[in-house]
């Protein structure tokens, strides 16, 4: 793909892992965006608004960049889980999940602010949690540092132990729908057309 320069507007290593199976060249750049929260937005303008603010930042210091900035929350019914705060939180989190269907959504954000071209997204993954004791999370829990995932669970890390099946991006339940990614950084290198 001939793409301007990438940049990965994420501290994610997950999410710098998913992008470098699509053998591009990118920067990493963390954002410093802070994540908002409002209950007036659907899960899917959540993550779009959180991806945007986040690539924007990065965006405003290298205009002349692609920049990627993602947001990834789990949802169950109208309830957010994102980063538990302890480890009682996360146990909480995830006996509340086990025996259920959430949903993982991920936004995206691309942004070229010097061509004045911006592309926002959303995808959605159905995850179904297997019934779970409270001792079987805290076996799951024993293996994984929870904290700095959304919803407490990373399904790459012994997801054989909660997680029953799931429909749709496994890749986005990680942290980004690289197929999805794939198709827009494509569509991104044709050249649009004019009106």
């Amino acid at each position: 793909m001939k793409l301007p320069p990438l940049i990965l507007a994420s501290a994610s290593p997950r999410r710098a892992d998913l992008l470098r199976q699509l053998k591009l060249d990118f920067e990493v750049i963390p954002s410093d965006a802070k994540e908002v929260f409002d209950d007036h937005l659907s899960p899917q303008e959540l993550c779009q608004l959180n991806a945007h603010r986040k690539a924007r930042t990065v965006a405003k210091k290298l205009p002349d960049a692609l920049v990627m900035g993602a947001d990834t929350l789990v949802f169950l019914d109208h309830q957010i889980f994102g980063k538990p705060a302890s480890a009682v939180e996360a146990k909480k989190m995830l006996l509340q999940l086990q025996g259920r269907t959430h949903q993982v959504v991920t936004g995206v954000s691309l942004i070229q602010l010097r061509a004045h071209r911006e592309r926002i997204f959303a995808v959605s993954t159905d995850v179904l949690f297997r019934s779970l004791t409270p001792g079987q999370v805290d076996e799951y829990l024993s293996k994984i540092n929870p904290l700095d995932k959304a919803g407490a669970y990373a399904i790459q890390d012994s997801g054989e132990l909660i997680v029953s099946e799931i429909s749709g991006s496994f890749s986005n339940v990680v942290g980004l729908p690289i197929e999805k990614v794939e198709d827009e950084l494509a569509a991104w290198e044709q050249p649009e057309s004019r009106i």
